[in-house]
């Protein structure tokens, strides 16, 4: 952020040539820009915060509604796919609707999703409506960062994108340290309602802040692609199904999961073809015949599958194998928010002056040295041991959000700029929900795995295994006597080995994400070389 800039959005207005409110203001129709800036973050907020408050909740709501860990991780992805498939619409809908309309049907769908979301008696209902939740909540960023953008004049969209991402990076900290305390005093179901005031506040100030531009008013809209909104639908919701409930039923060798993937690979076609051929459609995909769009693309599908892995897995880490609290786990992973809050103004200060592709490899191979970190974890380890990777994680993360969504959309025409963002928003959450299945499919079956090896490697015959059950059976004895003491010891070491097979699976688990992670760096060079000072397009997040 340059002196100027600061200058520009400063209180003092002498050097300016506006002088009435509405000749100040003319973007917003006379309303201060400011006050267009926190309507269009409380939704933001709102939206970001419940992310990182679920991913906390998980084991809780697992526990209270008869499901398992891994029946517990649809209600992330769920949300991700439902996100995934209103994105793409949401530029035809804002244009047929308008802007400030449609945002606000976004946000009282959400606020009502979110509701239901606590209320639900089952895991049915709950995936029901954190479908709807994700439908609702799509479109709140790429709606709220259009506004915003307009919203100010070019020498202090900067400033104005600054305070947006303070918000966004915000988010994140307060998320998991508050969505552990709400679950651990009252309940999981108050991390979901707690939306709702925010929601009902959010809608009075849009309501009453907000404005469309003239142009959103007159714009002439084509009709809606109802058969690329279908084919989209279906194999993103076959894609989910997959995903979800393949593990259980041992992927292909259930006939149902055969039909499924057909359904996938048919709609998927379908949807290709459909999109390239109908130019007015939901989506255009000539776009990438862009070469950085296409890079972008492809990249941004393998980080949203890296950030949702360690969204996930790293609070269920601490709470099966460690035992902590959703307070303490959420404390625990609260400083990668720290990290990107403190990376932000970092990113902002280099951006125009670095190549970007040198920022977004060192983001990459951050975030990657990290995840190995994080897998040489054992059972010692302590709160305070991962605090540093973990901070260092969201300061990584701030060196690739902003050089991927700037480097990707360079060279796309604005007029483009809404079809290209919805895609590329897209693809990040379908990485997301990919990442997160396989993740979690990765730790069932490699704690399997580890715990047959481990077990290979004891009879009852050890001499090993022999004296750490008599030393266990003798102190049992004390407690539940003699008959009990032998089959309990050797339950109290077939769980040990339980807790030893997870924790190798999820290190794992962390070790291949390391590995994405460092892909990634090196797939960074195939970018052209970007043009300097290029601000973040709308719609990106």
């Amino acid at each position: 952020m340059t002196t100027a800039t600061f200058e520009a959005v400063g209180s003092n207005t002498k050097h300016h040539s506006w002088k009435t409110p509405l000749e100040r203001y003319p973007l917003t129709q006379g309303v201060n820009p400011w006050l267009v800036t926190a309507s269009v973050m409380l939704p933001t907020f709102m939206e970001v915060l419940d992310t990182a408050i679920a991913s906390v909740a998980l084991p809780y709501i697992a526990g209270s509604l008869s499901a398992t860990n891994s029946e517990a991780t649809w209600v992330l992805t769920s949300y991700l796919v439902a996100n995934a498939v209103i994105l793409p619409a949401s530029n035809w809908f804002a244009r047929r609707w308008g802007r400030k309309r449609f945002l606000l049907i976004c946000v009282i769908l959400f606020t009502i999703a979110s509701f239901f979301c606590g209320a639900a008696p089952s895991l049915g209902v709950i995936l029901l409506a954190r479908i709807l939740q994700g439908a609702g909540g799509g479109a709140l960023q790429p709606l709220s960062q259009s506004i915003l953008l307009e919203s100010f004049p070019p020498a202090k969209r900067s400033m104005s994108m600054a305070a947006y991402g303070l918000g966004i990076v915000v988010a994140p900290v307060l998320g998991p340290t508050l969505g552990g305390w709400l679950t651990d005093t009252f309940s999981w179901r108050y991390a979901f309602y707690i939306n709702i005031p925010v929601g009902i506040l959010a809608v009075f100030m849009i309501a009453r802040f907000v404005h469309d531009p003239p142009y959103i008013k007159n714009a002439k809209v084509g009709a809606f692609d109802n058969i690329g909104f279908g084919l989209l639908i279906v194999w993103t919701g076959s894609l989910q199904v997959v995903l979800d409930k393949g593990q259980e039923d041992d992927w292909f060798g259930a006939i149902w999961v055969r039909w499924a993937v057909a359904a996938l690979v048919l709609g998927f076609i379908g949807w290709v073809w459909r999109s390239w051929t109908n130019r007015s459609g939901l989506v255009d995909l000539h776009v990438l015949k862009d070469r950085n769009f296409r890079t972008g693309c492809f990249l941004i599908a393998l980080l949203g599958m890296c950030i949702y892995i360690t969204i996930a897995i790293l609070p269920l880490y601490y709470q099966e194998i460690l035992g902590y609290t959703a307070f303490t786990a959420g404390l625990v992973v609260g400083p990668r928010g720290i990290g990107s809050f403190i990376g932000s103004p970092v990113i902002g200060l280099l951006g125009s002056r670095i190549d970007n592709r040198k920022l977004l490899c060192a983001g990459f191979i951050g975030f990657g040295i990290c995840s190995y970190i994080f897998g040489t974890v054992n059972l010692d380890i302590g709160p305070y041991t991962l605090l540093f990777p973990i901070l260092l994680t969201g300061f990584a993360l701030s060196f690739v959000f902003v050089p991927l969504a700037t480097m990707s959309t360079s060279t796309i025409p604005r007029e483009e700029m809404g079809n290209a963002t919805g895609l590329f928003n897209m693809l990040r959450n379908i990485g997301g929900s990919i990442g997160i299945a396989m993740a979690t499919t990765a730790v069932i079956r490699r704690s399997a795995l580890h715990q047959t090896e481990i077990g290979a490697h004891l009879s009852v015959s050890d001499p090993v295994l022999q004296q750490k059950s008599r030393m266990i059976a003798t102190y049992l004895g004390h407690h539940v006597g003699t008959a009990q003491a032998r089959p309990g010891s050797l339950g109290l070491i077939y769980g040990l080995m339980q807790q030893q097979s997870a924790l190798l699976a999820y290190v794992d688990v962390f070790r291949w994400t390391a590995l994405l992670a460092f892909l990634c760096a090196a797939l960074a060079w195939m970018f052209k070389k970007p043009a300097q000072h290029i601000s973040p397009p709308p719609g990106v997040h």
